[in-house]
């Protein structure tokens, strides 16, 4: 289903002059309560690494994982301990990465036992997200630009945010991984 939108700025035409543009209904943008905490660190400077690994160590359900570039040791460790633990962890990466990169930690990751999957169906899987323990007291969402590298840590200004304490969101990206976990395929070593 598609719904009018009318953008006075589009293709800068002057006021009065505004081009419709159908857009589909998914596309509305999903406004949710502010609520909880956020966790915030920038790089290079701070050590997002850190939170991430803790934020993982923290983990008592679920950890479910969206990837693009993914070289950092530190977090595939942190991963494949939540798993041993118990932990039910769960990866969908980009495929042309994952190939490409000679250091990726998405194969070491699948060889300590985490599913992973390539979502192959867009350009790129370019989110950068962690989904921990939705649906339980303390539920994180783990976001921002910040791909879980070496490089992101240390050489590119990059956000990261750790969001606490609103389910809504929490279930919104919960929704959204499982959305691409539908058409991704699982990942094969070659």
């Amino acid at each position: 289903m598609l719904r009018r939108f009318s953008l006075a700025l589009a293709l800068s035409l002057p006021l009065g002059q505004a081009q419709a543009f159908d857009l589909p209904s998914w596309s509305k943008p999903n406004t949710l309560p502010a609520a909880g905490t956020v966790q915030v660190a920038f790089t290079p400077g701070d050590n997002a690494v850190r939170l991430i690994v803790k934020a993982v160590e923290d983990a008592k359900y679920q950890v479910l994982v969206q990837t693009f570039s993914f070289t950092s040791r530190d977090i595939a460790y942190a991963l494949v301990a939540a798993k041993q633990r118990g932990v039910d962890v769960q990866m969908l990466a980009d495929e042309e990465q994952t190939r490409s990169i000679a250091t990726s930690r998405v194969r070491d990751v699948a060889a300590g036992g985490v599913p992973v999957y390539f979502d192959s169906e867009h350009a790129s899987a370019h989110n950068k997200v962690m989904v921990i323990d939705a649906g339980n007291p303390g539920a994180a969402v783990v976001t921002g630009s910040f791909n879980f590298t070496q490089a992101a840590q240390h050489r590119n200004a990059e956000n990261l945010l750790i969001l606490r304490g609103n389910p809504p969101l929490v279930n919104a990206y919960l929704a959204n991984w499982k959305r691409h976990r539908e058409h991704s395929r699982p990942y094969h070593r070659r």
